[in-house]
């Protein structure tokens, strides 16, 4: 794999990959399991990315002496992993600020009309509405700070895995 920027060993873009989304996928289940805070539907759609990019990288880091150009392509396609739970996470966001509703797993947002109907829409509630913010930091919540770490480490794998021209 040759170098965007400065001379690196071949292995460190895969296994950035790799490491970078366990990291965000593991702090993702020590705020679930240790932190005692439920996710949402939406922050559940954030983590599949996450494993993708896990295995994406450690393929990468598999091929990366035996197929240099195979490990390369799977860095990028890691990097693609990393801006889609990105951008699910800004989604997520404006979910959060009321910017556009979420999904219909979300939560309902239409008016009943009947009380057997608003009994039916309270009962299939989430537990857990997207539009709930159940941990912030510096005002910006945990799906922005996914969208903001993801969209950077994506870009950054993609830019350091694609062929350089000379």
């Amino acid at each position: 794999m040759r170098p965007l920027i400065g001379p690196f060993p071949a292995w460190l873009v895969p296994a950035g990959v790799a490491a970078f989304a366990s990291s965000m996928l593991g702090g993702a289940f020590a705020f679930q399991y240790i932190g005692g805070l439920a996710p949402c539907v939406l922050c559940l759609y954030q983590r599949y990315p996450h494993a993708a990019a896990i295995v994406l990288g450690l393929l990468a880091l598999a091929f990366v002496n035996r197929a240099p150009k195979v490990s390369r392509w799977l860095c990028v396609l890691g990097g693609l992993a990393l801006l889609t739970s990105a951008g699910i996470g800004f989604f997520h966001v404006g979910v959060e600020y009321l910017w556009w509703e979420g999904t219909a797993e979300c939560g309902a947002t239409s008016m009943p009309d009947s009380l057997e109907a608003l009994k039916a829409q309270l009962m299939n509630q989430p537990i857990v509405r997207c539009t709930d913010i159940a941990w912030e930091m510096f005002g910006i919540s945990m799906a922005g700070y996914n969208f903001l770490l993801c969209a950077i480490a994506g870009c950054v794998a993609i830019l350091l895995s694609l062929p350089r021209r000379t």
